[in-house]
């Protein structure tokens, strides 16, 4: 069946304003919106910029804006849209276009340098010879935070990142944090809570949990920004101050 695809290209060192072009695939409802794009570039037009790698949900490289939701292309199939109108196809939102679906991720690396205490982390010291051990239930209470691929579809999809404070660290930053401060090897746990009480850090979230319904992986990222949140509490301000 044929499947038209709008897509969103801007090429900022050569185009003043960005424009949409529409392409026609011959696709089955199983094929994937990667594979479309990738019919289009190989048969129709190479110069169509976007990312990718692994192709299998893994390496976040080819996150994008399909129909106005962050998702991964290698991920979405074409029977997950109606496909009797045009499928749009744009870069993800908040961060500056390098060509077409290609943006530039920086911003989104610096944020999540920023959680991090100048010392680096920290974990208990070992011992010669013996295991640094971890019980299942320590080890569960950051396990999803570490499905993480930094695909940046949360950031992309937070309306206080896009809309009311885009100095936020952002999602991903806040679930990265949430790593290692509820990880029972990590030592400076309360330095790494005092860097989420700053400005534009942890209490920037206003718990929208848009980040969580568009993560690939299904972690519940507003849940770990929340656990966060509490810790803060209890370790910060038991008092209430």
């Amino acid at each position: 069946m044929e499947v038209k695809f709008k897509i969103f290209r801007f090429n900022p060192k050569r185009d003043k304003a960005p424009r949409f072009d529409t392409f026609t695939v011959e696709a089955s409802l199983n094929d994937r919106i990667l594979d479309c794009l990738n019919k289009i570039r190989w048969e129709q037009d190479g110069s169509l910029a976007y990312r990718m790698s692994c192709g299998h949900g893994i390496c976040g490289s080819d996150g994008m804006t399909v129909n106005g939701v962050a998702s991964l292309a290698c991920q979405k199939l074409v029977k997950d849209y109606d496909h009797t109108k045009d499928i749009l196809i744009e870069p993800l939102q908040f961060f500056p276009v390098v060509k077409d679906l290609v943006v530039d991720m920086t911003p989104f690396f610096q944020k999540m340098k920023v959680i991090h205490p100048s010392s680096g982390t920290d974990v208990t010291d070992v011992e010669e010879g013996k295991e640094l051990k971890q019980t299942i239930e320590d080890r569960a209470l950051f396990d999803d935070a570490i499905k993480c691929i930094m695909c940046a579809c949360c950031t992309s999809s937070c309306p206080v990142v896009l809309k009311e404070e885009p100095e936020f660290i952002g999602p991903a930053a806040v679930l990265r944090a949430q790593r290692y401060i509820f990880d029972s090897k990590v030592k400076d746990v309360l330095d790494r809570l005092k860097i989420m009480e700053k400005p534009h850090g942890v209490w920037s979230c206003k718990s929208y949990f848009k980040c969580t319904e568009v993560c690939p992986k299904r972690i519940k990222v507003t849940e770990a920004i929340l656990q966060t949140k509490r810790k803060i509490l209890r370790e910060l301000h038991p008092t209430g101050t």
